[in-house]
C-alpha cells in the first residue's frame, strides 16, 4: 500500500499522480540503456579534457604568452552559449532517424573527423620547438566544444526517453560519471602520457625518448574510437518515437524558441532560477581562490596538478555510491542536507590557508612535512565529496521534472541557470579579491605595493611587500553568512518543489483535473 502525500497536489486543485512517480527505480531491464548513456557522456567528457590539457602544453612553451592563454580561453564558450541552439533540437531532425540521433550521428563524426585532423597537424600546430599556432588551434578547439556542447543537448533529451520513466534518475549519474570518466582520459593522456619525464620516472623499465605515447598518436586513436562507437549507434541503438505518445505536440523553430519563454513562466520555474542563480555564492571564494591561496602560500603547483588528478577517482566513485539517493523521488533533499555542511567547510579552509605557511615554511624555505599533504588530502576530498553530492543530487532533479517532449530545451535551460550560478559568484570572487587585500612595503609603510611600479621599488630596496589585509578573508565571511541566510530561504521552498507531481512542470498542457478525486482517483493506491 502506498499513500499519496496531499502536498504533491497543487493547492487549490487536485491532479492525478502518474504511475511513473510513484514507483520506485529499478535497473532491471535498463542496464544496457545505462551503460550507453554513460558511453556517450564519456565521448562529451573527452573534447573537455583535451581542452584543458592544451593551456598546460601551451604555458610549457616559452614562445606562449598570456594573451596567447586569454584567446585560447575562448574555447570554453559553447558550453555557456548552447542555450542559444538548444530548441533547434528539438525541432529539426528526421523521424525516421530518431529525434536525438538525427543530431547525435553526425555531430560525433564532425568530431571524430577533428581529432583525425589534429592528430595529422598537431606536431605544425604544437611543435616542440617554435611558436605554437594558437589561431588554429582555438579555432578547432572552439568548434569541437561547440559539437561537444550539441552533443550535450541531445544526449541530455535522450536520455529522458531511453530510460524508464522509474530510472530517469539515473541520468544524472550517466552525466557525472561519464563527462569525468572523459575528461579525465582527454586530460590526463595528454598531459602524462605523453610526457617524457613522467614516462620515464614512472612507466618505463628503461629510460626513453618522449612519452609512451604521442599527442598524434592519441588523437588519432580517439578519432577512430569516435567513428567506430557513432556507427554502432547508428546501426544497433533504436530510439523510441515519444512522437507516437498521447499529448506529444511537435514545434517549429519560432515555437521551440518561444517554449523557453512559457519555461520560464512557469512559477516554480522562476523561483527555481533565483535560487540556481544564487546558490553558490556562499562557496564563491572557497571554490574559486584556495588553490590559488595554497600556490601563494608555497604549496608547489605540481603538488596541487597530483592532488586534482586523484580528485577525479573521487568524481567518478562518487555518483555511483549516492545514486540510490539521487535517482529517488527527492534528490533535493540530499542537496539540502549537504550545503550546510559545506558552508562549515569554509571554516575549515580559513584555518588550512591561514596556517599552511607557518607549517610548510622555516626559515624562508617551503620544506613541506608529510602529515601537511596528509591534512591536504583530506580536506580537498571532503570538499570534492560535498561539492559533487549537490552537484548529482541537483542534475537528478532536473531530469525529473524535464519535459520528456522538450527534454534538450528544458535540460539545457536549467543547466544554464545552473552554471550561471557558478560563474558569476566565482568571476566576481575573483575580481574582489585583489581589491580587497591591503599590502604595504616592509621597509616603507607608504608605499602600498598596489602596482607594479611600487613593488619593483619596494623589491629594488631590498623588502618584501607584506599582505596586511587578506582580501581572502574578508570574502569567505560575507560569503558563508550570505550562504547561510540562502539556506534558510529557501530550505522550505525546494522541499515544497521537489515533492510537486510531473504534471506541475510541463509546458502548454492542460493538466486533467478530476472533480471528486474521492470518487475518481482514491489517495491510497495500490501498486
Amino acid at each position: 500500500m502506498l499513500t499519496i502525500p496531499k502536498t504533491v497536489l497543487e493547492p487549490g486543485r487536485t491532479e492525478l499522480a502518474t504511475e511513473s512517480f510513484l514507483i520506485k527505480p529499478n535497473l532491471k531491464g535498463d542496464w544496457l540503456n545505462f551503460f550507453m548513456l554513460l558511453l556517450l557522456y564519456t565521448m562529451q567528457g573527452l573534447p573537455l579534457g583535451l581542452s584543458s590539457a592544451i593551456p598546460i602544453l601551451l604555458q610549457s612553451k616559452k614562445d606562449t604568452s598570456y594573451q596567447d592563454q586569454a584567446l585560447f580561453s575562448l574555447v570554453i564558450w559553447p558550453f555557456s552559449l548552447k542555450l542559444l541552439w538548444a530548441p533547434l533540437l528539438d525541432s529539426l531532425y528526421v523521424r525516421k532517424i530518431g529525434k536525438r540521433k538525427s543530431w547525435l550521428i553526425p555531430v560525433q563524426y564532425l568530431i571524430g573527423t577533428i581529432l583525425l585532423y589534429l592528430g595529422n597537424s598537431i606536431d605544425i600546430l604544437l611543435p616542440e620547438k617554435g611558436k605554437p599556432n594558437v589561431m588554429v588551434l582555438v579555432y578547432l578547439f572552439f568548434i569541437t566544444n561547440f559539437l561537444s556542447a550539441t552533443q550535450d543537448i541531445a544526449v541530455d533529451g535522450w536520455a529522458l526517453t531511453m530510460l524508464k520513466k522509474n530510472n530517469v534518475g539515473y541520468a544524472s549519474t550517466c552525466n557525472t560519471s561519464g563527462q569525468i570518466i572523459g575528461v579525465m582520459i582527454g586530460s590526463v593522456f595528454a598531459i602524462l602520457f605523453t610526457s617524457e619525464d613522467f614516462s620515464n620516472k614512472y612507466l618505463r623499465i628503461t629510460s626513453g625518448v618522449e612519452g609512451i605515447v604521442s599527442m598524434k598518436t592519441l588523437l588519432y586513436i580517439w578519432g577512430i574510437l569516435f567513428m567506430l562507437i557513432t556507427t554502432m549507434i547508428a546501426i544497433f541503438k533504436k530510439e523510441k518515437d515519444n512522437t507516437l505518445e498521447d499529448g506529444y505536440v511537435k514545434l517549429n523553430i519560432s515555437k521551440t524558441y518561444s517554449l523557453l519563454w512559457d519555461i520560464m513562466k512557469l512559477p516554480s520555474i522562476r523561483i527555481l532560477a533565483i535560487a540556481l542563480l544564487t546558490a553558490r555564492i556562499g562557496f564563491a571564494a572557497t571554490d574559486s581562490i584556495s588553490t590559488l591561496k595554497l600556490i601563494d602560500a608555497g604549496v608547489s603547483k605540481d603538488d596541487i596538478m597530483v592532488i586534482n588528478t586523484a580528485m577525479y577517482v573521487v568524481k567518478m566513485i562518487i555518483p555511483l555510491i549516492i545514486a540510490k539517493y539521487t535517482s529517488g523521488p527527492k534528490p533535493l533533499s540530499l542537496y539540502l542536507k549537504v550545503t550546510p555542511i559545506r558552508l562549515l567547510w569554509n571554516i575549515v579552509f580559513i584555518v588550512l590557508i591561514y596556517y599552511t605557511p607557518k607549517i610548510i615554511t622555516t626559515n624562508g624555505i617551503v620544506n613541506i612535512p608529510i602529515y601537511y599533504y596528509a591534512i591536504l588530502i583530506f580536506i580537498l576530498s571532503i570538499q570534492e565529496v560535498l561539492s559533487y553530492m549537490m552537484f548529482v543530487a541537483i542534475l537528478a532533479f532536473f531530469s525529473r521534472i524535464s519535459d520528456p517532449r522538450f527534454g534538450g530545451t528544458y535540460m539545457t535551460l536549467l543547466n544554464t541557470l545552473s552554471n550561471l550560478g557558478f560563474v558569476w559568484p566565482s568571476t566576481v570572487a575573483l575580481q574582489l579579491v585583489d581589491l580587497l587585500t591591503s599590502k604595504e612595503c616592509s621597509f616603507d609603510s607608504t608605499n602600498n605595493c598596489s602596482t607594479l611600479d611600487l613593488q619593483n621599488i619596494c623589491k629594488a630596496n631590498e623588502g618584501n611587500c607584506i599582505v596586511t589585509i587578506n582580501g581572502y578573508y574578508v570574502e569567505i565571511i560575507p560569503c558563508t553568512i550570505i550562504g547561510i541566510a540562502w539556506y534558510i530561504y529557501f530550505r522550505n521552498i525546494l522541499k515544497n518543489l521537489q515533492i510537486r507531481s510531473p504534471s506541475h512542470w510541463l509546458v502548454n498542457v492542460k493538466k486533467p483535473v478530476i472533480e471528486n478525486i474521492e470518487e475518481s482517483y482514491p489517495l491510497t493506491v495500490t501498486v
